[in-house]
Order: C-alpha cells, then sequence, then structure tokens
C-alpha cells in the first residue's frame, strides 16, 4: 500500500499551474481584446506598457501545466488532443500573434493600427479557444475506452461557443480591473466606466451555463443537486464578490476591484473541478485511470519541485519590480 498518492500531488500541482495561468495570462489577454474600445492610442500605449514588463513570463504557467499535464497523466493527450486538435491549434496560433503583434507594434509608426487590431485579434482567439476547450470538457465527446471516436469539429458546438465567450467577457473583466490598478488618468477612469458592464456580461454568462450545464451533463446535475450544501457555496461565493467588486468600483478603489475578480475565477475554477471529481476522461474514467506509471511521477515529480519555487520567486521578484503605475509616455514611475 502506498503511503503517498502520487496522483493526488500531480493533480495539485497541475490544478495549482492552470489556475495560475488563467489569472495571471487572464488579464494580459484581457488587455488585448480591450483594445479597440480604448478611448485613444495614449490609453493603448498605458496599457501595453503595463503588461510589457510580465506578459511572456505569466506563459511559464501554461507551460508547467501542459506539460505535468504529458507527464503524469499521459493517457488524457491520447483523448483530448484528438477531440480538441482544431480547439488547441487555435489557442496556440492566437497566442503566437498575440506576441508577435506586440512586439512589432512597440516598432511600427505608420502600420501601428494593424498591429492593434492583431493584438486584439490574438488575444481574443487565444482566450475563445480555452474557453471553447473548457466547454468541450463539461459537455464531454465520444470515446472508446481510452480512444477519441468523434469528428474533428465535435468540439464546436452552441454550448462551446457561450463558454467561449464567457471565458472572453471573464479575461476582458481582468483586463479591466487590472488596468485600473496599473494606470492612471484618462485610461483608468474609462476602465471604472467599462468595469460594471463587463461584470454584468460575465454574470449573465455564469447564469447560463450555470443552468445549461446540467443539461448537458447528468452526473453534474446529480452532483450538484444532489450536494447541494456543499457545491452551492462556490457560486454564492463568486457573487458575492461580484457585489464586492461592483462596490469597489463605485468607491473608485484600485486593487480591489482586480483581487475580487480573481476571487471570482477561483470560485468558478473550483466549482467546476468539485462538478466533474474524479473524472477526467469521459464518460467515466478517473484521473488515476488515467495517470502514468508511479516511478515516472516520482522520478518528474523531483524536478517539478526543484523548478516551481524558481518559478514563483522570479514571478514575484517581476511584480515587484515593476510595482507602481505606468505612463504612455514613460512606462513606470
Amino acid at each position: 500500500m502506498e503511503l503517498i498518492d502520487l496522483t493526488l500531488i500531480w493533480l495539485v500541482i497541475i490544478g495549482f499551474g492552470v489556475i495560475m495561468y488563467i489569472l495571471m495570462d487572464g488579464f494580459d489577454l484581457g488587455v488585448g481584446i480591450l483594445f479597440p474600445v480604448a478611448p485613444s492610442e495614449e490609453c493603448r500605449n498605458s496599457m501595453m506598457n503595463s503588461v510589457a514588463p510580465v506578459w511572456d513570463g505569466n506563459e511559464t504557467w501554461l507551460i508547467l501545466g501542459g506539460a505535468g499535464l504529458l507527464a503524469a497523466f499521459p493517457l488524457v493527450y491520447s483523448v483530448f488532443l484528438p477531440a480538441l486538435y482544431i480547439g488547441v491549434f487555435l489557442m496556440l496560433a492566437g497566442l503566437i500573434f498575440r506576441g508577435i503583434a506586440f512586439e512589432f507594434r512597440f516598432k511600427a509608426n505608420r502600420s501601428r493600427y494593424l498591429w492593434n487590431w492583431a493584438f486584439f485579434g490574438g488575444s481574443t482567439v487565444a482566450s475563445f479557444a480555452q474557453g471553447a476547450v473548457v466547454g468541450t470538457y463539461i459537455q464531454g465527446f465520444e470515446t472508446e475506452g481510452f480512444v477519441y471516436v468523434g469528428g474533428p469539429l465535435d468540439w464546436l458546438t452552441p454550448f462551446t461557443v457561450i463558454t467561449g465567450l464567457g471565458l472572453v467577457a471573464g479575461y476582458a473583466l481582468l483586463g479591466a480591473t487590472w488596468t485600473i490598478m496599473k494606470t492612471e488618468g484618462q485610461t483608468q477612469e474609462w476602465a471604472y466606466r467599462i468595469t460594471p458592464w463587463l461584470l454584468g456580461a460575465v454574470i449573465a454568462v455564469f447564469l447560463i451555463i450555470s443552468i445549461w450545464t446540467p443539461l448537458v451533463d447528468p452526473f453534474v446535475a446529480e452532483r450538484w443537486f444532489g450536494q447541494f450544501h456543499v457545491l452551492w457555496v462556490l457560486p454564492g461565493g463568486a457573487l458575492l464578490l461580484a457585489w464586492i467588486l461592483y462596490r469597489a468600483v463605485q468607491k473608485r478603489e484600485e486593487i480591489l476591484p482586480f483581487v475580487a475578480t480573481m476571487g471570482i475565477f477561483i470560485c468558478a475554477y473550483l466549482g467546476l473541478l468539485v462538478s466533474k471529481w474524479p473524472y477526467i476522461v469521459p464518460p467515466d474514467h478517473t484521473y488515476w485511470d488515467a495517470a502514468s506509471d508511479p516511478g515516472s511521477q516520482l522520478f518528474l515529480l523531483i524536478g517539478v519541485l526543484f523548478i516551481t519555487p524558481i518559478v514563483l520567486a522570479y514571478t514575484a521578484w517581476t511584480y515587484w519590480v515593476f510595482r507602481g503605475k505606468v505612463r504612455s509616455d514613460a512606462g513606470y514611475h
């Protein structure tokens, strides 16, 4: 009998990496989503300067989560990648294009408006694809054992379109509250104005998905309504945080809106994990069914436990160095 459940340890590591990616890359994707509606080029400069020092480092967590999933749960890849090839390709293409647009915009003069749209397009496509992938996980897909037997576009359904648009709205809300925290003047005031509208959109999508999810997944329906007193603490907490966010914006607080928005994402993320636990591959394969050999898990765990504190340390140091407000013409001050 094993004294340590390595699969459970890997679940915690990968789960932590995924939520870190969602929160940290989410706000800079949100900044890109908001680019076309920013009131001026000066505002766009401030927004981009606010994420310039950190955006590429934020994607470290995507690598950690993805590589960890491949190492610890290889059978998940054998099912999910064939089912989600197009969605994953769109996500990666969007991230790559977003990065290219980010760098070229700083150098461009006459063509800057094109790179503004490229930055928006890459950020939006990547965000939508991520939301659609999550929706596909919720609704499930056709498998026989650990083999995907559906078509290449089975992941794209009305439900996954809603989850994709929901994540676009959620990332935009993160981007707006980040902008409140990191900018000043016209840019900050504009972010204050749009945040309640984005919050309303997120709540609307949240309610639609909450109603729709039990209809597409009977297991989730049974879990939600069979353990009402436990699970509904999470959506209740999300709504409470939404109210805190709204009041913080009305009072023109700067840090609390961003913190409350991160709390909303954490509640939604935990709600998803608890709703599907312990199944990872449709229809009834658990994390332990999909896990790699314990020897492989232990070998890889040693490396991850060495690397993760280093990643946390340089991430914290970066955010500390680049704390404070930004200006469109001079970066941080």
